[in-house]
């Protein structure tokens, strides 16, 4: 049975006595039990043995509430919360680590931080957002893609897609683990890390915006497409930096997501040896008479919908190409999804970034789903 970091976390501290975010600490990283121990991880860890060793990341909860709910708006610092790669640049003992929030050493990938051990002192860890950049500005989501899906990184996707961390905060200073000072502290002393770097180093310090109140702050959260990011980021300027997501410290409010109705073309069952299968759907839009595939998304429905859908695709089936069954395209969605990006390569020559259905639009003909014309619009608007 698989376990939980923060369950175990939490039961090795009270076995041990040991401080819980020191032990996620030690825990983190690439090992096996193979080729380490439990004495050496917990009992008694041996200092730097493993220099590239990340911080287990802080996450923000995604915010419910309405936004005043919070309270007083100066005990808030706000930023834009970029749409990249979450990493943690690492300098220790005079070379360079680059970790994902996932847990995942991508150092060779992006190479282009490997100059940051001339400017930037051992014993230094910032946490951030690799970004696609070009001319001081981010480019869409896609670019970066492009870099981590490839094993090793050509001359030509680093000049087409060449990169910068946006930092955001500061968890290794001078050697010293800083993450237990508030963030308004490790903020100054990231300021005074990046702020003095020259501008061919790949770090820029992501902003604080300079907002009145909780009304000027939901202004710039509207126009935050318009500059690449995916909403705003709120903290705590007294938190301190806390393994997970800490409920009351980090906050995400994102912005709305775009809509489109889209016509129900394929599913493919995900495990057909159940009584009631789950399904991926393949939803398209309409290209005059023809529907085009546009996303592929879980449906997301309640259990009665789940049964309904399941049934109706049993009796409308068209045809078959091994698991996937091609159906009728009368069954309206409608799908959210986070930004959208021209894919030359896609019949439709777009793709949708984090498609998910969010209802199904019963009764809507399907004539009404929006068209291929449609999406290019909002290419050309948020693409």
């Amino acid at each position: 049975m698989d376990v939980g970091q923060k369950p175990m976390t939490r039961a090795l501290s009270q076995v041990t006595g040991a401080d819980p975010a020191e032990l996620a600490h030690r825990l983190a990283g690439k090992w096996t039990p193979d080729d380490t121990t439990f004495a050496k991880l917990v009992i008694d860890p041996i200092p730097d043995i493993d220099l590239s060793r990340p911080y287990p990341l802080c996450f923000a909860r995604q915010f419910d509430p309405a936004i005043k709910d919070l309270g007083d708006f100066d005990n808030w610092a706000a930023e834009r919360k970029w749409d990249g790669l979450r990493g943690q640049l690492i300098l220790r003992g005079g070379s360079q680590y680059l970790w994902t929030g996932d847990t995942e050493l991508l150092t060779g990938h992006f190479p282009e931080f490997a100059m940051l051990k001339d400017f930037l002192p051992p014993g230094t860890v910032v946490d951030g957002e690799i970004l696609a950049w070009a001319n001081e500005t981010p480019m869409p989501l896609e670019a970066l893609k492009k870099r981590i899906g490839q094993r090793s990184v050509s001359a030509k996707l680093l000049k087409e897609a060449p990169v910068i961390l946006r930092a955001f905060d500061l968890l290794e200073d001078s050697g010293n683990d800083i993450r237990p000072l508030p963030f308004v502290e490790r903020r100054t002393r990231l300021e005074a890390h990046v702020g003095s770097l020259p501008p061919e180093a790949p770090v820029r310090l992501s902003p604080l915006l300079d907002v009145s109140g909780w009304d000027d702050l939901a202004q710039a959260r509207a126009h935050s497409r318009d500059v690449c990011a995916k909403g705003i980021m709120l903290k705590r300027k007294d938190s301190l930096y806390r393994d997970g997501r800490q409920e009351g410290d980090w906050w995400a409010w994102d912005v709305d997501p775009l809509i489109v109705n889209g016509v129900l073309i394929y599913a493919h069952p995900r495990n057909e040896r159940r009584a009631s299968p789950s399904f991926e759907l393949t939803f398209a839009v309409w290209d005059g008479e023809i529907p085009v595939p546009v996303a592929k998304a879980q449906p997301g429905l309640t259990e009665s919908e789940h049964h309904e859908i399941t049934a109706w695709v049993a009796k409308n089936t068209v045809e078959r190409f091994g698991p996937v069954r091609s159906v009728k395209p009368v069954q309206v969605f409608e799908i959210a999804f986070d930004g959208i990006a021209e894919a030359p390569r896609r019949k439709s020559g777009v793709v949708l970034r984090s498609p998910r259905v969010s209802r199904w639009r019963k009764g809507m003909p399907p004539r009404e789903a929006n068209t291929l014309n449609d999406l290019k619009a909002l290419l050309d608007a948020f693409g």
